[in-house]
């Protein structure tokens, strides 16, 4: 294995002991795992959870904002066949606080298999900006959900979050939806 790969795999070792994220993870391991056979398959890397693409969409609501609040989360691969749902109820919250719940709900499912490249689409264009750094987060209520998000992201490879219309967010809109309902 080459010393810098080396010295890469310890660094990312000592981050993930201190509870810090480890930007490009995912992109690491495989070339460790790449490193020590060349001939494995990139589906066998992680005991076969590895995916090239994955498709994260998010949504978030509130009834009253601030009021019952609810998140749903859909993950998709590349072909857009749902593997998983994820809906919670959260409380009294506000839409925006609701909207980065969903996501940092969906983007630990998303960790656990362990994509390649991750696409998070989301119908809130607040959080787009702020995510990709052309809005600041000025709300301190928020600052914190968007730390936590940000530290999440880094885990990823490689990440693309865009916008997309509300009627292309329609499964993760049920979901928090559904989550409202059962809260009220």
């Amino acid at each position: 294995m080459p010393k810098t790969l080396a010295a890469k795999l310890r660094h990312a070792a000592e981050m993930l002991a201190a509870g810090t994220p480890v930007p490009g993870l995912g992109s690491l391991l495989a070339q460790a795992a790449n490193a020590l056979d060349p001939s494995a398959s990139r589906a066998t890397l992680f005991a076969g959870s590895t995916v090239e693409v994955l498709f994260l969409e998010a949504d978030g609501g509130s009834r009253g904002n601030p009021g019952p609040a609810g998140a749903g989360a859909v993950l998709r691969d590349h072909s857009g066949a749902v593997l998983c749902q994820l809906h919670k109820f959260l409380g009294v919250a506000t839409n925006n606080v609701a909207e980065y719940k969903a996501l940092i709900m969906g983007l630990q499912a998303a960790l656990k298999r362990h994509p390649q490249k991750l696409i998070v689409k989301l119908d809130s264009e607040l959080l787009v900006k702020q995510l990709n750094g052309l809005y600041q987060v000025k709300s301190e209520h928020l600052k914190p959900l968007y730390l936590e998000a940000r530290a999440l992201l880094g885990q990823f490879a490689r990440v693309e979050i865009t916008h997309i219309a509300r009627g292309y967010n329609t499964l993760a809109d049920s979901l928090a939806n559904q989550a409202m309902d059962a809260g009220e």
